[in-house]
């Protein structure tokens, strides 16, 4: 009788058992410092909200990345997408870092932005010593901010050096560059400006010149998303920011969002997240 295989294990970040929390979530460390405890070796696993780049600057990887199999010398970079299954044996001498995205992040993204596009795909691409020696600097750097990512000074940096981390290591001509001039864009960009206003959709069409039925059409395409959601959205990243990283009470967070009743802050956030700001604020404390 044969041997059942074995499930692929589902993990947030490889070996832990308590998802990550994936708010605007990033992840940066060596590689050593995970696999060195595993004896050099990841098993195969997925991450079903996680996409993964691994740079390798010395060293060699023996790698699973769906059905491929290799051995490869740095310095690469191996982009692992959610849901695929990808594995690793490391040389005890390797130098490199993984950087871990949600993929709520990605889908924040533009349907034609290179990044959301390349950790769409899983792929194995050298890199030229030019590139290695950018990723390794950034990398030195990103890692350093990790320490303090949850002080309310150090959260913006680290969100900002990985992100410039994850677009240092996008290929060259994956995809052509935004045009800053769409629709869906100026959208964004006045959602930025005028999310705190809770103004109607047709505020926001009239301001660009269309109707919300086109504004829908056209952010459904570029982000996947209704205008209403990404406006949602938008909100409730600031209020998780706010009271997570600065010390308003839920009230304040409420007046400062520009939310006139505290209810109705309280019932939008529970619509968004399953859980009030209160909670929210008392899991951070702790």
């Amino acid at each position: 009788m044969a041997t059942p295989a074995r499930p692929i294990p589902t993990y947030g970040l490889y070996g832990d058992e308590a998802p990550p929390d994936l708010d605007e979530f990033f992840h940066c460390e060596t590689i050593a410092v995970r696999s060195q405890r595993y004896d050099w070796e990841i098993s195969p696993h997925v991450h079903p909200a996680l996409s993964q780049m691994l740079f390798v600057s010395a060293g060699t990887v023996e790698l699973r990345l769906g059905l491929t199999e290799r051995r490869l010398h740095g310095p690469v970079l191996v982009c692992a997408p959610r849901d695929i299954v990808h594995g690793f044996r490391f040389s005890a001498d390797v130098v490199g870092y993984v950087v871990t995205v949600a993929q709520d992040f990605l889908d924040s993204l533009s349907r034609q932005d290179a990044l959301r596009i390349q950790l769409g795909r899983a792929g194995i691409h050298p890199l030229s010593a030019a590139q290695s020696g950018r990723l390794t600097a950034l990398g030195t750097q990103l890692v350093e901010a990790e320490q303090g990512r949850f002080d309310p000074n150090m959260h913006r940096l680290h969100r900002a050096l990985a992100e410039a981390w994850l677009r240092t290591a996008i290929r060259p001509g994956i995809a052509a560059p935004d045009r800053l001039d769409t629709l869906a864009q100026r959208f964004q960009s006045l959602v930025e400006r005028r999310y705190r206003e809770h103004r109607p959709l047709s505020f926001y069409a009239e301001h660009l010149n269309c109707t919300v039925r086109t504004l829908t059409r056209q952010t459904e395409d570029a982000f996947g998303m209704t205008p209403l959601q990404i406006v949602n959205r938008r909100l409730l990243f600031e209020a998780r920011r706010l009271l997570r990283f600065t010390n308003a009470n839920c009230s304040e967070v409420a007046a400062e969002l520009g939310f006139e009743d505290p209810s109705y802050f309280s019932r939008f956030y529970r619509r968004m997240t399953g859980h009030s700001p209160s909670a929210e604020k008392q899991r951070t404390d702790r």
